[in-house]
């Protein structure tokens, strides 16, 4: 992982990267914002609901875990968090958390608000009307960015599609074509409505190759990172080591306010 996000262009001199284990305040404060979550709140959330199944059951970590990524956020006091469309409602239980504290206690957490880009979710290649998602049971379903040049041709090949040959976007009527074309937009860095018209004349099985070439020529680059950062892996500790070490600078002291403002110190 900490190969793969200094592949895609984060710069540890800019950002600080680390493993959040190593920072024991996140854990600490997600204790005690759960004691300000209900049950009722954490049981609407979406990911509970599509994990925990029909019965409603599954652990404690699952259940609990959006108010730990509340203690993610809270914790360094972010204004703004980057998220896909998925993530929206575990941030607004951040928002949420935010408020009440700062109801009890004054004005403490900033409240912090989504950066949303133009690409808000990826489809499943095989299932456009579920998100890509790492964990699919289905390998074709979802693209890496360290797959080979080979995977990445066979599974747009593989891609479901209609039996409409032109290239057009209508997410609720050409699902799969569509997800495909917003696939194509993010990785090309242009909008929609310009994929649609340099599309104009191609196929769906043209259409497929030339979104599969347009993938492999952003995620190749990034893969063939990913390999030479892997084979140095005392570099990747110590990029881990130093974000820890710089990560605990801003948490200690925002952890021992709230300890203070709760009454535990």
């Amino acid at each position: 992982m900490t190969a793969s996000l200094l592949a895609c262009g984060i710069d540890p001199e800019r950002s600080i990267l680390f493993q959040q284990s190593q920072v024991s305040e996140h854990t600490e404060l997600g204790w005690i914002l759960g004691c300000f979550t209900s049950m009722p709140r954490l049981r609407h959330l979406p990911q509970w609901k599509m994990k925990s199944g029909k019965k409603n059951e599954g652990s404690v970590g699952l259940f609990t875990y959006p108010v730990l990524q509340s203690a993610d956020i809270l914790l360094y006091k972010s204004t703004h968090v980057p998220v896909g469309e998925d993530q929206v409602q575990h941030l607004e239980l951040a928002q949420d958390t935010a408020r009440i504290f700062n109801y009890k206690y004054g004005d403490f957490f900033p409240v912090p608000k989504p950066l949303l880009s133009e690409t808000r979710k990826i489809k499943s290649l095989r299932d456009p009307t579920a998100k890509m998602s790492k964990s699919d049971p289905q390998k074709i379903a979802s693209i890496n960015i360290t797959d080979t040049p080979d995977d990445i041709i066979l599974k747009f090949r593989k891609a479901m599609t209609d039996f409409t040959s032109e290239v057009t976007f209508d997410p609720d009527g050409r699902p799969g074509v569509s997800n495909m074309v917003a696939i194509h937009a993010a990785v090309s860095g242009v909008t929609v409505d310009e994929v649609v018209r340099q599309s104009e004349g191609l196929d769906t099985a043209q259409y497929k190759q030339v979104v599969a070439d347009a993938v492999i020529q952003t995620f190749s680059p990034i893969r063939e990172e990913v390999e030479r950062l892997r084979a140095d892996p005392g570099y990747l500790k110590e990029v881990l080591s130093q974000g820890a070490e710089k990560a605990k600078e801003l948490a200690i002291p925002v952890y021992q306010d709230v300890q203070r403002l709760i009454g535990f110190c």
